[in-house]
Parts: C-alpha cells; structure tokens; sequence
C-alpha cells in the first residue's frame, strides 16, 4: 500500500498567529516540531495499517520545515518547491493508493481559523471554483480525482473538516482545533498525534475504497485580488479576463490547464 501525504502548518494543534508559521520568527520552532510529531503519527498510523511506502509533501511555505530525522524510516519527504502545477502535490501520480492531508485550514474568508487563506492570505482575498469557494483541500481534492487516487483523510481545524466532509462523504477527518475570532481553542498536542495515529490506521486498514469519482466537465475560477495591480497582471494570463479591478476570471475543461493558471497567478 503506496500512501501520499500533503502537510500544511495553519491547522495543526495550536497555530494561531502568523509569526508562528513563519520560518526564522521566534515562536516557529514550537509548530515547527508540531507539525512534524503530526506527520509523524500519521506514517505511524499507515504503517500499522500495511502501508509498504509513503511519500510525504512539506507544503507550507518554504516546504522546508518537517524536520526529516524525527520521521519514520522508509519514508520519503519532497522539500522546497518543484514549481510542477501540482503545486502542494507534487509527485502524485496514479501508482498510490490514498491521498491524507495534515495540518488543513480554513479557506479564505472562513471564520474557522485566524489563518484562514486559500493559497496566499497576502496576494487573494477568495477564489471560486464553479461558484464554490475554494479551500486549499478542494485544489488538492481535484488534483487527486485528476489522478484517480482517493483522498480519504484530513486534519486540520474543525472548519476544514466540515469542509470535507462535505465535499467527500465518508472521508476520516480529525479536528485539532477550532476558531474563535482572533483565538483557537485547541485539543493537547499529544492528543492530537494519538487521534492522528488511530484514526488514520483504523481508515487505511482493510479494503481500500474503490476510485469512482469523476472531475466536474467545466471549470469556471473566480479570482479576487487584494490588489489590483495583482489582478491586472494575472489577466494577462492566456485565457484570463478581467472581470473588475481585482477579479479575473478563468474558464476551462481540463483541470491541468486551471493548475497551471494557479502556479502563474496565486
């Protein structure tokens, strides 16, 4: 069994302000190691399930901030970024067997963290997919479904969850914490890896659900700006419109190429 994780650091347990996301601040080291220990029980979890493989995306930031020598051995971990349109899934292809993803929040706009964003919170204020507001596991959804691999676990805030659960009936979520205004209010981090380890063995053993899921036919992205000179740049993006000042609009039937305007213009 050929396992992928994706890991973001804005919903594991704890994170609540941006300087304790942010590589070379003070407070990072703390989540730094957090996100880390996650990733750890969610390998551990797949091993006591059968997984033979996993490979792991660092995928916030500098995608360099899983410390590699507290991991399980016989994992693999991508570091930094490749600048491939799959972006925080780089790697991915049809040869593995589920997709988990760690440490997801909210999307922009959201209310169910104080580092609610979808991509970048400095350049887009929301993005729509098909009408949708788009969280980060929606982009990361499709792209799995792009490569026929079931996605079927998610931590992160109790938003994302929701979130998921919504889009993907049945998937295995754990809720590390939830929103309250500026604040979070956390379960204990060991608390967290424990719910991580058992939730993700208890999904991943047994049969593996069938891939039946098909991608929408038409893709219709909505992308609002904080910036207007952002917006107009990205316009120029072949197949791009400037709907106002700050939204471009972006149309297409295939998924790659609405990727790939994401690798250019978020």
């Amino acid at each position: 069994m050929k396992i992928y994780i994706s890991a973001d650091i804005e919903g594991v347990c704890g994170t609540t302000s941006w300087t304790e996301v942010t590589r070379g601040s003070q407070e990072y080291f703390e989540f730094q190691q957090q996100m880390t220990k996650e990733v750890k029980a969610a390998c551990e979890g797949a091993f006591d399930a059968g997984a033979t493989e996993i490979v792991i995306k660092d995928a916030h930031g500098t995608a360099c901030n899983i410390l590699a020598a507290d991991l399980p051995e016989n994992t693999v971990l991508i570091r930094g970024w490749g600048r491939h349109p799959y972006m925080m899934m780089q790697e991915l292809d049809s040869s593995f067997d589920a997709v988990l993803m760690l440490g997801y929040h909210a999307m922009a706009g959201g209310g169910g963290n104080p580092l609610a964003h979808t991509m970048s919170h400095v350049r887009i204020s929301s993005l729509d997919i098909n009408g949708i507001p788009a969280s980060e596991f929606l982009i990361n959804y499709y792209t799995a479904m792009l490569e026929k691999v079931p996605v079927l676990f998610v931590s992160g805030d109790r938003e994302i969850c929701n979130h998921a659960s919504e889009l993907v009936p049945g998937i295995s979520t754990v809720a590390v914490k939830k929103g309250s205004g500026g604040s979070t209010v956390n379960v204990h981090p060991k608390s967290a890896w424990k719910m991580i380890r058992s939730t993700v063995c208890e999904t991943l053993s047994g049969k593996l659900p069938d891939y039946q899921q098909d991608l929408p036919a038409l893709f219709k992205i909505t992308i609002s700006y904080n910036s207007s000179h952002d917006a107009y740049k990205a316009s120029f993006y072949p197949g791009a419109e400037l709907a106002s000042p700050r939204v471009v609009c972006f149309e297409s039937e295939n998924y790659f190429d609405v990727l790939r305007l994401f690798l250019f213009t978020l």
